[in-house]
């Protein structure tokens, strides 16, 4: 019988929220092990940082869009500087989170990922046969932007509700839009609960997909920040 192996830089990471630094070299110096382990450790399980003072109030948050986008609570969870405390992102690494963060929200199921996979089909056919316009150039702009990485993020298994309008034509994504801004204020005036600037969803087809992608953005990151 063999003991259970674990990536040398893993067994000194044991802070629930950890220091970015200390992360992403753990996660450099551990390879695919650290990666994975990060992502399913650090970044789906637990309590994340923003709701650390009243933990109830997240599972509260579960369950609410539970209850309104017919999927599982425990499907629901939360990435990004509210899960961690400080933000991983390239542009803002080790920016603390506080009351001008957001809230990155992920949902992983397939039929909910199979629901927005259709809508936005349905939203990009009608976009390139012009059946239907934007408001204004800026529009035009991420539309046209959204229309060509959209099939790149579904090919690794995910897309975000900010790919498809909020139109009525798009109900999935109106009702995730709509639940949104209502997390964003119903938060304000709930006791002890973080009151983020805004609220995001993606969606992953699986579990699979969600640690792959994030296995894939913690090797860029680290790449960039140790260069």
């Amino acid at each position: 019988m063999e003991p259970f192996r674990i990536a040398a830089p893993l067994k000194t990471l044991t802070d629930v929220y950890p220091k970015p630094k200390a992360l992403l070299q753990a996660v450099q110096e551990g390879g695919e092990q650290a990666k994975i382990a990060f992502a399913r450790l650090w970044l789906s399980e637990g309590i994340p940082y923003a709701f650390r003072d009243c933990p109830a109030v997240y599972e509260s948050v579960r369950s609410w869009l539970s209850s309104i986008l017919n999927v599982h609570a425990k499907k629901i969870g939360l990435t990004g500087s509210a899960r961690l405390g400080a933000s991983l992102s390239p542009k803002k690494l080790g920016a603390p989170f506080g009351d001008a963060s957001d809230l990155d929200l992920f949902i992983i199921s397939k039929d909910f990922f199979d629901l927005l996979h259709g809508e936005f089909i349905k939203w990009s056919f009608a976009f390139e046969r012009q059946e239907i316009k934007a408001r204004d150039k800026r529009e035009e702009a991420f539309w046209s932007d959204n229309n060509k990485q959209g099939p790149k993020m579904i090919h690794r298994g995910f897309i975000d509700q900010k790919m498809i309008p909020n139109f009525d034509k798009y109900p999935v994504t109106q009702k995730i839009s709509q639940s949104m801004y209502l997390l964003v204020e119903k938060l304000k005036i709930t006791p002890l609960a973080p009151e983020p600037k805004k609220a995001s969803l993606r969606c992953y087809s699986s579990w699979e997909s969600f640690v792959n992608q994030v296995a894939l953005n913690l090797d860029g990151i680290s790449r960039q920040s140790f260069d």
